[in-house]
């Protein structure tokens, strides 16, 4: 279970495989022109925030995001392999295709892959140490890994989350149960 506090998250920016439409999961993509630009633009986003901690997978594409706004905030990145990617095994470099849909489900895993449901336990695990930090927290991670987050968090998990979009997660309101999901701009305006 999520520990209800409030965080930021941030998905990765682009990588050619992402362009591509292909299947990340572990497989160590660096982030292209595209995405050191996202990175950029999201860290000046980020800034006025006051994060105080960041937490981010070890994958370089993620690891370079929050190096990104670390750089501008002046901050230490906190590298937690609980935060890297999915292991989509056979399915690694390939398109996406049907088969994620049943994964999601529960229905289907790529050999040599990692269940959705052992990807939602280890999330949840990686994201509550980092809330353990001081706040706010910034989370630097993975498509896949916040779809997983999604549904640890009462919401539909197959979502697709832009690249290098933050996010303010906030923790469920009084007689509800789903947290809330605001993007940074609109939640710089409330």
């Amino acid at each position: 279970m999520l520990h209800p506090t409030t965080f930021w998250f941030l998905r990765h920016g682009e990588t050619d495989w992402n362009a591509q439409g292909l299947s990340q999961g572990r497989t160590d993509i660096p982030l292209n022109h595209v995405g050191e630009a996202q990175a950029a633009r999201a860290a000046r986003t980020i800034q006025p925030i006051g994060i105080a901690s960041i937490s981010a997978s070890p994958l370089v594409r993620a690891r370079r995001t929050a190096e990104v706004t670390a750089e501008l905030l002046g901050l230490p990145v906190t590298l937690d392999p609980d935060l890297a990617e999915v292991n989509f095994g056979v399915q690694e470099g390939l398109p996406m295709g049907d088969w994620y849909d049943d994964w999601i489900a529960g229905d289907y895993t790529p050999e040599g892959g990692e269940t959705f449901a052992g990807l939602r336990d280890r999330a949840v695990r990686g994201v509550n140490r980092a809330l353990a930090r001081p706040g706010p927290v910034l989370v630097v991670a993975h498509g896949a890994l916040f779809r997983a987050l999604r549904q640890a968090a009462g919401l539909e998990a197959n979502v697709r989350t832009p690249n290098a979009l933050p996010l303010l997660m906030a923790p469920p309101e009084a007689g509800t149960t789903a947290w809330r999901i605001t993007p940074a701009l609109l939640a710089a305006e409330a």
